[in-house]
């Protein structure tokens, strides 16, 4: 076997592993975890009921307002112990009028926009409850949210626990909505999985929670605040729960061309994250949370977008050998670039053929990692928010599940 040929096998093994193996590993391996240790689970939600508080960061969300503000006023949890809390960083639209006409809504508001995370930082300098519950303005919570990712802190070892982020199903989907609902299905099912062997590896801004004596300001011009706040918890040797009975529900990107720069804002962020958190990836000091987020992180921000530039002009060369293994490799790779684009041409017709659309989004997903990365080295990734537009469902009623 030539050195070309290792390097081709190692590389397509990367992507196998990546976007494959490690999730298969992690669900396996927390299936026969608890086939071993069959944990104890608790039911009674309501035998624990530390103070909350509920903290909404919004800018010029004056569309999704009310409803999450109804949403979050009919949650299951005693008023007494609930306090919720809206900050608004910059805004110019309506949002003072929608906030004013509900008045157990406390509202904290800073003309001057300084981002996302400043706006936490500054809401949490209000705050004295014993746990924090983050959640966007767009992203709408089951009424049993808050009791559910509650009970995930009986535990006194857990520091942060994640909720679940689900994607509002259209019949007439288009790449964007087809591609991120598989993404974060197989996501859920991942993040679990590690929860159950140690700690997951990223909470989702839609809804995560943290213990209020614990949280510590992260700096302002952190682009991912959600990843940094739980791997932050899990470096300080806190576990990261997941409450899959906890969810938040959000329509998907309006577009492809929404999601792709919300991609590249990701991939920036990880990069920003490797710098700033160098100890997750070592192994000898971290253990099984650095061999997690090495798999579940790492790899497919950093690794895998090269793998894809690299396994098919590898390819081209291997198959002038005449090995059936590698002109079956390049067929599968055609094939998959060929749906790929086949899936481009379909979303910009707007014909819902789901097939055609998982490929062209792993596509952008690696493409947009490079860009990323060297929107970030330049210095270009600003900490503002400048949000994907998101489908918007048809009535309120329909935004909210109970």
């Amino acid at each position: 076997m030539t050195a070309l040929e290792i390097v081709f096998l190692v590389l397509a093994g990367l992507v196998v592993y990546t976007y494959a193996g490690y999730g298969a590993c992690m669900i396996l391996f927390a299936a026969v975890k608890d086939r071993l240790t069959r944990p104890h689970q608790t039911t009674d939600d309501k035998g624990f009921e530390p103070t909350v508080t509920l903290i909404v960061a919004a800018f010029n969300e004056e569309a999704w307002l009310a409803t999450k503000i109804e949403n979050s006023l009919s949650l299951d949890y005693p008023q007494e112990k609930f306090t919720i809390v809206f900050v608004t960083d910059g805004s110019t639209d309506g949002f003072s009028d929608i906030i004013g006409r509900y008045p157990r809504i406390a509202h904290l508001h800073q003309n001057e926009r300084r981002g996302k995370t400043a706006a936490m930082n500054r809401a949490m300098k209000s705050v004295d409850s014993q746990i924090v519950v983050f959640s966007d303005a767009n992203a709408m919570l089951n009424r049993e949210a808050i009791r559910k990712i509650v009970a995930g802190f009986r535990d006194a070892r857990v520091g942060c626990v994640c909720g679940e982020k689900r994607l509002r199903k259209d019949d007439q989907a288009g790449a964007a909505d087809a591609g991120e609902g598989f993404y974060w299905r197989y996501e859920s099912r991942i993040k679990a999985a590690e929860a159950r062997l140690g700690s997951c590896i990223g909470a989702a801004g839609e809804l995560f929670a943290v213990r209020g004596d614990l949280f510590t300001e992260i700096p302002e011009d952190t682009i991912l605040d959600d990843f940094t706040i739980s791997l932050g918890m899990a470096l300080r040797g806190y576990r990261v729960a997941y409450a899959a009975d906890a969810y938040a529900t959000e329509t998907a990107s309006a577009d492809m061309g929404q999601e792709w720069k919300r991609k590249i804002r990701i991939a920036a962020g990880h990069v920003q994250s490797v710098i700033r958190m160098p100890e997750l990836l070592n192994p000898f000091r971290q253990g099984l949370l650095a061999f997690q987020y090495l798999s579940h992180k790492f790899l497919r921000s950093f690794v895998a977008p090269v793998c894809f530039v690299l396994l098919f002009p590898l390819n081209l060369l291997l198959v002038t050998h005449k090995w059936p293994l590698y002109v079956f490799m390049l067929s599968l790779q055609g094939l998959f670039y060929l749906t790929a684009g086949a899936g481009y041409c379909l979303q910009k017709r707007r014909v819902p053929v789901r097939g055609f659309f998982l490929p062209l989004y792993v596509v952008m997903m690696n493409a947009a990692a490079w860009i990323g990365v060297f929107r970030y080295l330049q210095g270009r990734q600003t900490v503002l928010w400048d949000k994907a537009r998101r489908q918007v469902e048809a009535t309120p009623q329909e935004r909210i599940p109970m």
